[in-house]
């Protein structure tokens, strides 16, 4: 009798453990275009990013802070502003776009200028789609900006932080911060440093096999499965988003 008990006191402790370390998958959402600093990471555009190269849906951290990295140490990089961080012309409204590996039950998605909250959108408990869009006001602000964005989850205390890097107004081209002044920009990539590119093909192009890792650009064109697809959503490719499972993504042809 007493060894019955302790075999299934372990069955119960090993259950128990089983439930309490199965945690979500690392795949929840994180800001495309204009690109999000994570983003820029992914994509190889901005170096010495660190493990956010592989995730950069992964920025989970919690509610209130009002930092790019949520908190997450490994991620610090993204509070480093003096990385070389890419800024995108934008008029006096921007479109956000968010692109969901899992789709949390969402309270709001709140949008800051310094400690300023300049737009809220509050979902109410919702799943949101695959995709998520927000227009953002941007009167009465010009010059470089940087926007927080944080997704509230409804039903954890737990949110997701980006950060995008803005020139608001003005159009033209963006330098990145604190250039060094012994490397002025050529006008060619430098041989020691190319500049990263897209490895998709050109919009409209046949293009080749469907490969997780890449970075596709609206219009860019795939083929996966003997069938063709045109990228409608720019984002980082990843296992589990292959073409024919994420119609918000890719539109067959």
């Amino acid at each position: 009798m007493r060894r019955t008990a302790t075999l299934l006191t372990l069955a119960t402790v090993a259950f128990g453990t089983t439930v309490l370390t199965a945690s979500p998958a690392s795949a929840h959402g994180y800001v495309s275009s204009p690109p999000s600093r994570q983003a820029l990471c992914a994509q190889g555009k901005v170096s010495g990013c660190g493990d956010i190269v592989y995730e950069p849906q992964s920025v989970e951290g919690p509610k209130g802070q009002m930092n790019c990295h949520g908190g997450v140490p490994r991620f610090a990089q993204l509070s480093d502003e003096s990385k070389a961080w890419l800024a995108t012309s934008v008029g006096s409204s921007v479109t956000f776009n968010w692109v969901l590996t899992a789709r949390h039950a969402t309270s709001t998605w709140d949008y800051y200028i310094g400690n300023k909250k300049i737009a809220s959108f509050n979902d109410g408990g919702r799943q949101p789609g695959a995709t998520v869009s927000h227009v953002v006001n941007l009167s009465g602000y010009s010059g470089r900006q940087k926007v927080l964005a944080v997704w509230n989850i409804a039903d954890t205390p737990m949110a997701f932080y980006n950060c995008i890097d803005l020139q608001v107004g003005g159009g033209g081209t963006n330098p990145a911060p604190n250039p060094t002044p012994t490397k002025p920009p050529a006008p060619a990539p430098s041989p020691t440093k190319p500049t990263a590119k897209p490895t998709t093909p050109a919009p409209g192009v046949p293009g080749g096999t469907w490969k997780a890792g890449t970075w596709y650009a609206v219009g860019s064109t795939v083929t996966y499965g003997g069938a063709s697809y045109r990228c409608i959503q720019a984002h980082t490719a990843l296992t589990g988003w292959e073409p024919p499972q994420v119609p918000a993504l890719w539109k067959r042809i």
